[in-house]
């Protein structure tokens, strides 16, 4: 069963963002991972990039299925989990723990756009 965590804020294409002052951590839901299955790639962009709140910034490759990554929010590319490159099965280990990008924020308030734990568990259940 997928687990959910508290304190991100979720996209309803389950994307999490976690964020730390001007800065957001993004990635997929536990949810995502385990629909997806095992993860082989991940194609993610590169530092300095812009990405677009409910644009693609990127995909997620598993033996089932390619599913591309909707950014919850607008902001520049700041770092890029480089440890995915080499094992993008630390997705389906601990998809909180091993979050995807790392942007600056262009417009927190798009944060209010996005469900809380609550909400998204909800969604999960539709």
């Amino acid at each position: 069963m997928a687990k959910f965590m508290e304190g991100l804020r979720y996209s309803e294409s389950h994307e999490y963002i976690r964020v730390e002052g001007e800065y957001g951590y993004i990635g997929i839901s536990d949810y995502a991972q385990h629909a997806l299955g095992n993860v082989v790639y991940v194609d993610m962009p590169d530092v300095d990039d812009e990405v677009t709140a409910g644009e693609e910034f990127g995909a997620v490759e598993s033996v089932k299925a390619a599913s591309d990554l909707i950014s919850p929010v607008s902001g520049t590319v700041v770092e890029v989990n480089e440890a995915l490159e080499d094992k993008p099965e630390l997705l389906n280990e601990d998809a909180f723990a091993n979050w995807i990008i790392k942007v600056q924020l262009s417009d927190p308030s798009e944060l209010d756009a996005l469900m809380d734990v609550e909400a998204y568990k909800e969604h999960c259940k539709e």
